[in-house]
């Protein structure tokens, strides 16, 4: 995440996805901890945020706007990741671009359900000797 906030000069307290870390390390079997989850809410949020500061503008209202349409989306999708509730508030306050969806949303989605993967699949498995696992469903 550091790496990214350097190389897209989004500042790193603009990266959401500490929330996200928890849910998918902490309660891997949860819903909200599938990869469908992790990554289709954070892209679905970041769009949502991303149309409604284009249309609106970086307004606090249209930040509480996006944030209810992105929670909306997240379920008609199902996609609900809660710790992606932050994205279009963070894309609205920062009028960011729709660069920010690939940088270092995407990417970061990306990274750390490989992490978590491979997290629940030898460090947990073999602390727990195969009680934690992967989510039951990935997708």
């Amino acid at each position: 995440m550091e790496a990214f906030s350097s190389e897209s000069a989004v500042p790193l307290f603009a990266i959401p996805f500490a929330t996200s870390i928890v849910t998918v390390l902490g309660s891997p079997k949860a819903e909200p901890a599938r990869p469908r989850a992790l990554i289709g809410g954070h892209l679905v949020s970041t769009i949502v945020g991303l149309l409604v500061v284009k249309l609106c503008g970086p307004v606090p209202w249209a930040a509480a706007v996006a944030v209810g349409l992105a929670m909306v989306a997240m379920h008609l999708t199902g996609t609900f990741h809660p710790p992606a509730g932050i994205d279009p508030l963070v894309v609205v306050v920062n009028n960011m671009s729709w660069i920010f969806l690939i940088v270092p949303v995407g990417i970061a989605a990306l990274l750390l359900t490989t992490f978590a993967f491979a997290w629940n699949n030898l460090v947990t498995r073999c602390a727990d000797e195969g009680d934690a696992g992967p989510p039951i469903r990935w997708w």
